[in-house]
């Protein structure tokens, strides 16, 4: 789709400077920019670039003052914020890409299910019995939706996705390919033989509003009642939730980290790649745990953690920089023993 200057910035709130019924049909960056490509320009460290850019269209703060001449082909778009406004261009982008709508074959919509209006579901898909699929749900191919699921207005599910019965998500979630929501919760019990037998999951996973799910990352239903992710809540890919876990409003965590089973974890945190949680435990809020942690207890408000039992931040920093001594004051305790056994063999 093309848009025009006039039209872009009617939408950012900003000013023509320039032509405004110049023509752009693509996003790019300033010192990579091509014709027909709008770009914009935020950090100092690029200005270089508006003066050679080939791009058609540039955002620029309400106060830039060129220090040479731009190129003639460039028209400028000036508001308050550079980064916010492409921002918001970048999302409207998203919103057009996946603009879809209706029932792609081949694909089996039971006859129960409930559809509101603008829905797509992709080919190859399966939407089970008594799914609610509020207004301007989207469904790429070859998803699975079982029995009862309700998924909220808005609400973005990518290609390959498999979401357990019972599953309930809120409005303007976004589950990316790959993702598994509700499979069972890893509840075995020992049996007098030795072996193990498994503790049926009967509860499900409810996602808040806003939440995001990233590509292969599975989230397990409860044993008994939910398993819960929280209001605003952003999860990175390869990312494992436990059953009956609380993970809380607006929280990050990055990739390939674990959060075992019945573990509360507050509001505001930001959880490290590859960190561990151990379960049963509750994290506070605003807690902060850097990559590759293991954390084995309880963590309160406002805590800053690292390393494996992690602890605090501060006393990890500089027990790292006596770890990475270790060597040197081996060989200084090595040269001192051998200098007090020499005393003690003169002294004899």
């Amino acid at each position: 789709m093309q848009f025009t200057a006039e039209q872009i910035a009617e939408l950012l709130g900003g000013e023509v400077d320039g032509d405004p019924q110049v023509l752009v049909n693509d996003l790019s960056k300033i010192e990579e920019a091509r014709g027909g490509t709008l770009t914009f320009l935020a950090n100092p460290i690029y200005t270089e670039f508006i003066y050679k850019t080939k791009a058609t269209i540039a955002i620029v703060a309400r106060d830039f003052a060129p220090q040479h001449a731009l190129p003639k082909t460039l028209t400028l778009i000036r508001v308050a914020d550079p980064r916010m406004a492409f921002t918001r261009l970048l999302e409207r982008n998203s919103e057009l890409r996946y603009e879809k709508k209706g029932i792609e074959q081949p694909s089996f919509v039971s006859p129960s299910a409930r559809l509101g209006k603008n829905v797509y579901i992709g080919a190859f898909s399966y939407v089970g019995d008594d799914v609610v699929l509020a207004d301007g749900v989207k469904i790429f191919p070859g998803c699975y939706v079982g029995d009862g699921v309700r998924l909220g207005t808005g609400t973005r599910i990518h290609a390959g996705v498999k979401i357990y019965h019972g599953t309930v998500m809120g409005a303007q979630c976004v589950v990316h390919s790959g993702a598994v929501i509700g499979a069972d919760g890893f509840g075995f019990v020992p049996n007098a033989k030795g072996e193990y037998d498994k503790m049926p999951q009967v509860g499900n996973v409810v996602l808040e509003d806003r939440v995001e799910i990233g590509a292969n990352t599975t989230i397990d239903r409860a044993t008994l009642g939910t398993t819960y992710i929280r209001e605003g809540t952003k999860l990175d890919n390869l990312i494992q939730v436990g059953h009956n876990a609380d993970i809380g409003k607006h929280n990050v965590i990055v990739a390939q980290a674990g959060i075992a089973g019945s573990t509360v974890v507050g509001d505001h945190n930001q959880i490290g790649g590859q960190v561990g949680i151990a379960g049963h435990l509750v994290v506070g809020n605003h807690v902060r745990i850097a990559a590759q942690s293991g954390i084995g207890k309880d963590l309160p408000n406002g805590a800053t953690v690292q390393g494996s039992p992690a602890f605090e931040k501060g006393p990890y920093d500089r027990s790292y920089v006596v770890f990475r001594k270790l060597p040197e004051l081996q060989k200084r305790i090595d040269a001192l023993e051998r200098e007090l056994a020499a005393l003690r063999k003169a002294g004899q």
